[in-house]
């Protein structure tokens, strides 16, 4: 099977999944954390470029980039302000209407929202070291663990064989869905760089086979 690892064989189409960070934000910026409160921040002129960037990509997808993958046509988003927004830029390209999916928020940082991890350390010296190794929540939100718990059941659906489907997301759910590719326990989930409006391609086969196709990829 073209572009697949060689030490295994799986039986049938896989269903490819392009993970699109959305583009960055003023807390982006500054490195607040941004989590699932509706509506977030805006994209800025940055991250409305970096969205258009994504778009052009994506319609490459099957043609000069990855062209072992199918092309995609179906544009699935998160429901907040900078995802629907990226999504938009990629609808357009794509000609595709945009779908939300609630379970594609990003991480609920509860009392955390807003603010940097300097002040976060302040505030609670190791409770960041903690949340990151998985099964300790955000005071007032959720876990590692928690957000990939969710988003397994929206990656079995949306990874239909022989098809590609965008997703437009954010950082915590897409280490989550590159950590549960790979079987690595949610401790190890941070170790993955996600940049704003960068592509990170999956392949989901039925049964639960999975493969990365690459990460953060800034296609240009």
């Amino acid at each position: 099977m073209p572009g697949t690892s060689g030490g295994w064989r799986p039986v049938g189409p896989a269903g490819t999944l392009v993970l699109v960070r959305h583009g960055r934000t003023a807390m982006t910026d500054t490195g607040a954390y941004s989590g699932a409160a509706d509506p977030g921040p805006d994209l800025t002129t940055a991250g409305h470029i970096e969205a258009a960037r994504a778009a052009d990509a994506v319609a490459r997808l099957g043609r000069d980039f990855l062209p072992d993958l199918p092309h995609a046509g179906t544009v699935v988003a998160s429901p907040l302000a900078r995802t629907q927004q990226t999504a938009t830029a990629l609808g357009r390209r794509l000609g595709a209407h945009v779908q939300t999916e609630p379970g594609l928020v990003e991480a609920s940082f509860g009392a955390w929202d807003g603010l940097t991890v300097a002040e976060i350390d302040a505030q609670d010296p190791g409770a960041l070291r903690r949340w990151y190794d998985g099964g300790h929540p955000a005071p007032g939100g959720e876990s590692v663990a928690d957000v990939g718990a969710r988003v397994v059941p929206v990656l079995d659906r949306l990874a239909v064989p022989g098809t590609t489907t965008v997703l437009v997301t954010h950082t915590i759910v897409i280490r989550a869905a590159v950590g549960l590719a790979l079987d690595a326990p949610a401790r190890a989930w941070n170790r993955v760089r996600i940049a704003p409006g960068s592509l990170t391609v999956l392949r989901r086969w039925p049964g639960g086979l999975s493969e990365v196709v690459g990460t953060s990829l800034l296609p240009r």
